[in-house]
């Protein structure tokens, strides 16, 4: 939504709380999005289940090729520390099980009578298996055996903990490079987008969705992905342990957590769908905080006493978004709880089990304690390989909107072989019968358009709102390319040129100008923006504009912050600001000159001081400007007078007003309204001016012909072209 945007935010419709179900699904609950088949079909719940695992899959490589591109040497660090780190559990069950051998065994070897006829040997080699075979070590004393396992122990410790600040420390860094990576990402191909992209509600949603999930979500599916290789390594290592004890103990470890993760991946797709339903709400939802927390719309806010319609409007929408969030919570944990109770009794089915094996005689206490942790850690390792299965999935569908951007083309792009732009540009403009109609929109914006602007001429294009003005300029900076018929510069078709370098030959200040929260200097040297420290070029662009008494009166001049978001800003009036968006214009020196309304924000005084310069600032330029106030259009060379989309009028100001048609009746009446006469004596009074001895028949705007119609003569005289 445009900073330079006002307006109403209205209110949801009576009867009906934002973000609730809008399908069309009659099964689905009030709560719910709707129902797709798969839940209802146990077939397609499997295929969708298998379909999430492949899009899963399928996402984890674009992932971890962001991270990569991203820090390879984090990268590096990350995925080792992971891989050690995974196998660190099964290790250290390993050397406890071993610990808690010698340590019974030091305990039975000094309870035994030194006169014992069978009795242990005081030194034994320690030995520690492995899956080829065992490692024998040297022939130690007992207490040597329990202090050497007792030092690994620690060791194994404390490489846990490094490997654990490693990970740390790699996982938080690239966490910083992914973010800035992918904002980088989104700024980048956003840049190269067309002006249609943004102007259509359900793209500019998914950017919008885009650029707030996808700086953290892309790093919490790459720790989430290291994270189930760790986990994954760690149930192997564990679960080879517990089928020596079981193997139906190993099934009911990995059985128990399946109930959760299904309903984990339910909720998971429901909190998905309502948030992609709900991305409206919330863009509405910070729009309206917007309005409320900015200097842009501060003023009129509180003169219309918007403060309380725009807090009920929030507080409706957020109430909507609440509930159903409520809902989702409540039941995704409560449902969590009740299937974490058959975990629970699983577990303690597992401990009774070892427990009687041990009592059994079947384990020693190491054994014990090894299979105790193994089945702990194999249930547990399982459950985590589930629910950050269910995470991933989750992370993937919210990361399909940063794809979706990404995969998004523009259709204004350049030829495989552009053709070079003339150098220098004489800015010669021509349309050939050019039609162009917006996306959805049946009427078109422009038909069947021709004319031609002569290298140097200054062009006024006039006409009532909708009449295509703005559609005409968009078409000139190719912001976008006509449906029909082709514009030519210089005699070649802009469609033949590089966008970018096509529009480096204009200068342009738009009727929505940017307000840049920079310097003074800064926001007049973006109109060339290599040419930002050049301060001559800067203070000569600010002069023809008449910005440089607006920023000679600044605290640190050029160097004075401009708006109020950043500290020591100074905040224009909207005529300074026109001045010096209009001084970015004159910066970029460009043979193609556009004003949009360039007078529509100054004074009297500042308006007549822009007419009296404003043949010597667009000498030597082609200059095409659109403006309301008449008083403006009659500097042009040329007026060209469109309604409709199409072309109706083109001439001289005293060619159209002599022509008694569209042009006349509108610029009388704005006449009229500075004299406070009727259009009659109005007319009359610029018959006099003129030296006409009758007065035009000036009639109204909704009779649509012009009374020369039917005068072949008259048409030819003035240059205009009919309808």
């Amino acid at each position: 939504m445009s900073m330079n945007q006002r307006g109403h935010m209205p209110s949801p419709p009576a009867g009906r709380k934002p973000g609730r179900n809008r399908s069309t699904n009659k099964g689905a609950a009030p709560d719910e999005p709707a129902t797709p088949s798969w839940r209802r079909d146990p077939r397609g719940r499997l295929r969708s289940l298998f379909s999430s695992i492949r899009g899963t899959l399928t996402g984890i490589p674009r992932v971890l090729a962001l991270v990569w591109g991203a820090s390879r040497p984090l990268t590096l660090v990350l995925a080792a520390a992971t891989i050690v780190a995974g196998l660190i559990p099964a290790t250290q069950a390993y050397t406890a099980k071993l610990l808690v051998n010698a340590v019974v065994y030091a305990i039975t070897l000094h309870a035994q009578p030194a006169s014992a006829a069978h009795r242990l040997p005081e030194q034994t080699h320690l030995t520690i298996g492995v899956p080829w075979g065992a490692i024998e070590g040297p022939l130690l004393s007992t207490m040597g055996v329990v202090i050497v396992l007792a030092v690994l122990q620690l060791v194994i410790s404390a490489v846990s903990a490094l490997l654990q600040t490693l990970s740390n420390i790699s996982q938080q860094l690239l966490q910083e490079r992914v973010g800035m990576r992918v904002q980088l990402l989104i700024m980048e191909h956003a840049a190269g987008l067309d002006l249609s992209y943004f102007e259509n509600a359900a793209s500019y949603d998914t950017l919008q969705q885009a650029q707030r999930e996808a700086t953290s979500r892309p790093v919490q599916m790459v720790s989430g992905t290291f994270g189930l290789v760790r986990t994954a390594l760690t149930f192997l290592s564990m679960i080879a342990l517990l089928i020596a004890v079981s193997p139906w103990l190993a099934v009911i470890a990995l059985i128990a957590p399946i109930p959760s993760f299904i309903a984990d991946s339910r909720y998971g797709w429901w909190g998905y769908a309502i948030a992609r339903r709900n991305s409206p709400v919330r863009r509405r939802m910070a729009y309206l905080l917007t309005l409320l927390t900015t200097d842009t719309f501060a003023k009129e806010v509180k003169i219309f006493t918007l403060n309380n319609h725009f807090i009920e409007s929030f507080r409706t929408l957020a109430e909507g978004y609440y509930q159903e969030q409520r809902a989702l919570v409540t039941r995704r944990y409560l449902a969590g709880y009740v299937w974490g109770v058959l975990t629970t009794l699983a577990s303690s089915g597992t401990y009774l089990f070892v427990a009687l094996q041990a009592v059994a005689g079947r384990l020693t206490l190491g054994d014990l304690t090894l299979y105790t942790q193994a089945a702990t850690q194999v249930q547990s390792s399982f459950q985590s390989l589930l629910s950050g299965f269910t995470s991933l999935y989750e992370n993937n569908l919210y990361l399909g909107a940063l794809f979706d951007l990404l995969q998004a083309q523009p259709r204004v792009v350049a030829p495989a072989t552009p053709t070079p732009v003339p150098s220098p540009l004489r800015g010669e403009i021509t349309f050939d019968h050019v039609s162009f109609g917006y996306e959805g929109v049946e009427r078109q914006a422009l038909d069947d358009v021709s004319f031609t602007i002569a290298p140097g001429e200054t062009v006024a294009i006039v006409g009532r709102n909708g009449a295509g003005k703005s559609t005409l300029i968009k078409l000139v900076g190719r912001l976008y390319d006509p449906t029909a018929g082709r514009i030519l510069v210089d005699g070649i078709d802009i469609r033949d040129f590089d966008p970018a370098r096509y529009r480096e030959n204009i200068g342009v200040m738009l009727q929505d100008y940017a307000t840049y929260q920079v310097s003074a200097r800064e926001n007049i040297g973006l109109g060339r923006h290599e040419n930002l420290d050049d301060l001559d070029a800067i203070t000569t662009a600010a002069a023809r504009s008449g910005a440089d008494g607006v920023i000679d009166r600044l605290p640190n001049q050029y160097e004075t912050m401009l708006g109020k978001w950043f500290d020591e800003g100074v905040n224009l009036s909207g005529g300074e600001w026109q001045k010096v968006a209009m001084a970015r214009a004159f910066m970029r020196d460009a043979p193609i000159l556009i004003l949009d309304e360039p007078t529509s924000a100054l004074d009297a005084q500042a308006e007549f001081d822009l007419f009296q310069k404003l043949r010597a600032l667009t000498y030597g330029h082609t200059a095409i400007f659109i403006s309301h106030r008449f008083s403006t259009v009659r500097m042009a060379d040329r007026i060209i007078f469109l309604e409709n989309g199409k072309l109706v009028e083109q001439g001289t100001h005293e060619e159209l007003m002599a022509l008694d048609g569209r042009y006349a009746h509108l610029f009388t009446l704005q006449a009229s309204a500075y004299l406070g006469t009727t259009e009659m004596e109005t007319a009359q009074l610029l018959a006099a001016e003129s030296g006409t001895v009758e007065a035009p028949a000036y009639r109204a705007a909704s009779s649509g012909a012009s009374p020369h119609d039917a005068s072949p003569h008259g048409a030819a005289s003035s240059g205009w072209q009919h309808p």
